[in-house]
């Protein structure tokens, strides 16, 4: 019997035992060891981690609304709206309590009205900048978890801002991102020029019928040129929607507007949330008064058709549609006629009782401004901005209302044209013939005719020439240049005519911006922003234009350029001028 032992064999695993052949069993080694992970190629990984890293969520904060969603997306996964029932703490069950929808006056004493449905105000003065940021906080954590079904890892963030927008809620927006999400940057985008991207075109004139205001901003070429605002917006019209409501409840027009908050929250006063669906569904807008005047044309005018089954027209209809207030004590059912409903429109964004004098810079009629913002313009940007006329915000919803002022904007347009010296004295001078140059020749026919001696001759012999002015006369065609047009389909640009076009929205312009990798207007940032705050942005003339234009377009030189840009300096844009 052999004593020469032989090596021991391994422990018979199951891996070896299904094996069956011991002898391709490898050893195990002496020490506990952790296995080694197999690397998986990068070219047939999960997409997840590169699906994270890429992602950009893009945010349109509002003062009543908020919109958020995944850049490349067609519209927001989650539109917010801010209100008491969202600020609700965890297990507070009072709106279950009975009683609860009649004591809404307890609960909006010492407020403003409606104060409870807004994120923010624009006058800063006396706000809680930190309760603005919980309130963002908390919708945005319940979106990302409901709607965007998104982890806790940081994300790049790219705010969608009015540009009017005060520094105070940028600073408290920021803070939120920064501290609370743990952003790594953020990206500032402009409103007005998302909404002109988002229809197609590179310059247009934003109306935004917003709730505290309405803004109106000029952009040529993806630039802000200018903006104009006016108090003039939804917050407004809810409050003449009030002082509407009260009237018809007492029977009789009320002689002055309600200051009071106290005077709101009276028992035949009726919830802002009421005079809010009132005016959101029930309330349309007029057609202007003065028609424009029609050019005559030659041959029979065109017989337009009309409808037999319509007898009245709608400013006309006085049929009576029944209105129930709820929110009274006790509750009402008031009667209004269906022509009436358009009065709070009419008042609040046109007025047409008082004259253009009458009112101050920040209450101009919202129509009045849109000519004035045009005629402030330079000719060539007016040209273009003209025919590109885009409407946006919550108001526009509003049956009538973008019609109604691109009428007027007309009528204005038409009747004074585009000079901005008015008056009598004007209309006067230009119907006094005696003043003008060249006696009745008026100034617009151009320069004085020259005779020649051909023409002279001409006339001695008894033939007229008909007259033609050089300056009116068609230039000569091209046929090389007209060639050339036909093989590229040209199309010449549209301007000098008013026309509205009709655009997806900001977001939706932020959207497509971001997923198309576009520079934003300023990037913010995290390591900075916790260093310096808001007092370390520079101003936007600040920022050395060299360093800018020292940028790669290759595969990561868009990058490299803009960090070695944020390492030196940073700017708010547009938002640094305020």
């Amino acid at each position: 019997m052999s004593s020469s032992a032989g090596p021991s064999l391994p422990h018979r695993a199951v891996s070896s035992i299904r094996a069956g052949d011991r002898s391709s069993v490898q050893a195990l080694p002496s020490t506990p060891h952790t296995p080694p992970r197999t690397i998986v190629p990068t070219t047939f990984g999960s997409p997840a981690t590169l699906r994270a890293e890429d992602e950009v969520i893009i945010i349109e904060p509002g003062s009543r609304k908020l919109r958020i969603g995944f850049a490349g997306d067609t519209a927001p996964k989650k539109i917010v709206s801010f209100g008491p029932e969202q600020q609700r703490r965890a297990g507070d069950f009072s709106p279950w309590d009975v009683g609860y929808q009649t004591e809404w006056r307890k609960r909006a004493s010492g407020k403003p009205w409606g104060a409870d449905l807004e994120l923010w105000q624009l006058d800063v003065r006396g706000q809680d900048l930190a309760l603005i940021g919980d309130k963002l906080e908390r919708e945005l954590r319940d979106a990302f978890t409901k709607y965007l079904l998104i982890d806790s890892r940081p994300r790049r963030i790219t705010l969608v801002l009015p540009p009017t927008l005060p520094i105070p809620l940028i600073s408290s927006v920021f803070d939120t991102m920064f501290n609370r999400f743990q952003a790594p940057s953020i990206s500032l985008l402009s409103s007005p020029v998302m909404s002109a991207l988002s229809a197609g075109t590179r310059s247009a004139l934003v109306i935004d019928l917003g709730w505290h205001e309405t803004t109106i901003t000029a952009v040529y070429e993806f630039r802000e040129v200018h903006t104009w605002r006016t108090i003039r917006a939804g917050k407004l019209l809810v409050e003449e929607t009030y002082e509407f409501l009260a009237s018809a409840i007492r029977g009789r027009p009320s002689t002055a507007r309600t200051e009071r908050t106290e005077d709101k929250l009276e028992d035949n006063a009726v919830s802002f949330e009421e005079c809010e669906e009132v005016a959101t569904r029930m309330l349309w807008c007029k057609r202007p008064t003065r028609q424009p005047t029609q050019d005559t044309t030659e041959g029979l005018p065109t017989l337009h058709e009309q409808d037999e089954t319509e007898t009245v027209a709608p400013a006309d209809d006085r049929s009576p549609i029944a209105i129930t207030l709820n929110s009274c004590n006790p509750p009402k059912t008031v009667e209004i006629p269906f022509a009436e409903l358009a009065d709070p429109c009419e008042a609040v964004f046109f007025e047409p009782h008082l004259s253009p004098c009458c009112f101050d810079d920040h209450e101009i009629p919202v129509h009045l401004l849109a000519y004035r913002a045009l005629l402030q313009l330079p000719l060539d940007v007016r040209a273009v901005c003209m025919s590109r006329i885009i409407f946006t915000g919550g108001c526009s919803n509003i049956i009538g209302l973008k019609g109604r002022i691109f009428d007027e904007v007309s009528l204005l347009a038409k009747e004074r044209d585009w000079d901005p010296v008015i008056g009598k004295g004007v209309e006067q001078y230009k119907a006094n013939t005696k003043l003008q140059r060249n006696g009745s020749r008026k100034s617009g026919e151009g320069p004085t005719r020259v005779t020649t001696q051909v023409e002279k001759g001409n006339a001695e012999g008894g033939e007229t020439a008909p007259h033609v002015n050089p300056a009116h006369a068609p230039p000569e065609i091209d046929q090389v240049e007209e060639g050339i047009k036909k093989d590229k389909n040209y199309k010449p640009v549209m301007q000098g005519k008013l026309r509205v076009l009709d655009s997806l929205g900001p977001w939706c312009g932020a959207s497509i911006a971001t997923q198309l990798k576009i520079p934003a207007l300023a990037s913010v940032d995290r390591e900075l922003w916790l260093q310096q705050g808001i007092n370390g942005a520079c101003r936007p003339n600040e920022v050395d234009i060299k360093v800018q234009q020292r940028q790669s377009m290759g595969a990561g030189g868009l990058i490299r350029g803009q960090a070695s840009q944020t390492s030196s300096n940073w700017t708010l844009g547009v938002w640094g001028l305020i």
